[in-house]
C-alpha cells in the first residue's frame, strides 16, 4: 500500500498543467506556459536562493555592512575598547574616591556630636578681695601703659 501512494504522489507532481494568460477585453492569448508541480517548486527555490544570494553580495561587497548592528570597521571596535577601559578605570578611581572621602569623614566625626574627652573646670569668681586692691591695680596697670 506504501508503494500505491508513493506512486499516486510521484504522478501527480509530474502531471503537466497549461497556464494561459489571455487579454481580458479581446480574449487573445498572450502566453501559455506548460507547468508541473515539480517545475513549479523548482523555479520558486531557485529564485529564493537568487534573491538570498544577491542580498548577501549585496551587503559583504558594499558599504551597506555598516548599517547591520553589531557589525563595524577595526577603528570603530578599537574605540570602543578603548572607551570601555577608560570607564572602568574611572569607576574605580571613583570607588577609591569614596572610600578615601569616607576614611576622612569617620576621621573628622562629620554628622556625629563633637565628645571632648576633657573634663570641665570650673573656676570660682572669689568676690572676697579688697576694693582697694583692685582700684590700686587699676592704677598700676594705667601706669605701666603711659610708661
Amino acid at each position: 500500500m506504501a508503494n500505491l501512494t508513493e506512486n499516486i504522489t510521484i504522478k501527480r507532481l509530474q502531471n503537466k498543467y497549461r497556464l494561459v494568460i489571455t487579454n481580458d477585453d479581446t480574449f487573445e492569448e498572450v502566453a501559455t506556459f506548460r507547468l508541473s508541480r515539480v517545475s513549479v517548486y523548482i523555479a520558486l527555490s531557485t529564485s529564493f536562493v537568487l534573491l538570498v544570494g544577491l542580498t548577501i553580495c549585496l551587503l559583504v561587497f558594499t558599504p551597506l555592512k555598516y548599517y547591520i548592528p553589531g557589525y563595524g570597521n577595526k577603528k570603530s571596535i578599537t574605540q570602543l575598547q578603548l572607551l570601555k577601559y577608560r570607564t572602568d578605570s574611572l569607576e574605580q578611581a571613583i570607588k577609591y574616591n569614596e572610600t578615601y572621602l569616607d576614611g576622612i569623614k569617620k576621621a573628622i566625626g562629620a554628622g556625629q556630636p563633637m565628645v571632648l574627652d576633657s573634663t570641665s573646670i570650673n573656676v570660682k569668681n572669689d568676690d572676697t578681695h579688697d576694693d582697694r586692691e583692685s582700684k590700686s591695680e587699676g592704677k598700676r596697670r594705667r601706669h605701666r601703659r603711659r610708661g
